[in-house]
């Protein structure tokens, strides 16, 4: 029952993902805080029916728990109903984080933070990593101006590429 619950509330957002903010907004105020009440209730109803020791009442009780975080979405158009984009964006330092044990100094932990910086805002500004450091590394010998280095950023450099 809670899965279908939430199923409901994605098919809302798969439905309203191309639309405006505020008109999201609008749409979860008018649909999707009305089932996640629905929702609630049966959270409520049935956590007083679960045996304690079941994963079944440990998971209502999360959910009562953090319902106000659970339901935050839906006061502003901008958020997601999901943190998976933001579990995607921090994925390759999860997995980098037992290499970054073997930077033997803090000089070449800085260097691997730099380089890992550098590729994750080039994704984050459209561009292909291998392409835009190949890009910094044939020009930053020539930029010996603040605005020349400038220019090398990600968000500066979508043109050149």
């Amino acid at each position: 029952m809670a899965l279908s619950h939430i199923r409901k509330l994605y098919r809302i957002e798969t439905q309203i993902k191309d639309l405006s903010d505020t008109e999201k907004h609008r749409v979860r105020q008018e649909q999707s805080l009305p089932a996640l009440n629905t929702f609630k209730e049966w959270l409520d109803n049935n956590a007083a029916k679960t045996p304690k020791d079941q994963l079944t009442y440990r998971a209502i009780r999360y959910a009562l728990n953090q319902w106000e975080t659970l339901t935050g979405y839906c006061q502003d158009g901008q958020l997601h109903i999901s943190n998976v984009l933001a579990e995607n964006a921090i994925r390759p330092f999860a997995i980098g984080r037992k290499n970054w044990l073997f930077a033997d100094t803090s000089q070449g932990a800085k260097a691997s933070a730099a380089w890992y910086s550098l590729v994750e805002t080039a994704k984050a500004n459209g561009l292909e990593p291998h392409a835009y450091l190949h890009h910094v590394l044939q020009h930053i010998a020539d930029a010996d101006t603040v605005e020349k280095l400038e220019a090398l950023l990600p968000w500066r450099v979508k043109t050149a590429l």
